[in-house]
């Protein structure tokens, strides 16, 4: 099982796919480190050799990923927060951020209905 930015990639799976696992890297960058490491992205991850899993890890050290990009997305929206800006007080009152509209939709970001009590059916 390779393990690359303390993370267990699928054995069954490309390693183009499997790469996305990683917190931060899509199939674009995915594709983009494969090719700077000169690895093919047809090989499965159970058929890599050593030195090809050495290559892929060497590459991915230049990324920022997993907890270095986790802490440093909290520590934005943290920001955000704390200068009062209306991005930061959406975040805070957990609504969406993004300009959506929040009258019928937003469910995901602003949870269940609240039922409204007494209220005739």
């Amino acid at each position: 099982m390779a393990r690359i930015a303390g993370v267990d990639l699928p054995r069954d799976k490309r390693i183009v796919i499997g790469l996305t696992y990683i917190y931060g890297i899509g199939k674009t960058t995915a594709q983009k480190i494969l090719s700077e490491a000169g690895v093919s992205e047809d090989v499965r991850v159970r058929d890599l050799a050593s030195d090809q899993e050495d290559k892929i890890r060497a590459v991915v050290d230049n990324y920022k990923v997993e907890g270095d990009l986790r802490r440093e997305v909290a520590l934005n929206i943290k920001r955000l927060s704390e200068i009062g800006s209306y991005r930061g007080m959406r975040h805070r009152r957990n609504l969406p951020v993004r300009g959506q509209h929040t009258k019928n939709n937003a469910r995901t970001r602003k949870g269940p209905a609240i039922s409204i009590a007494g209220k005739k059916k």
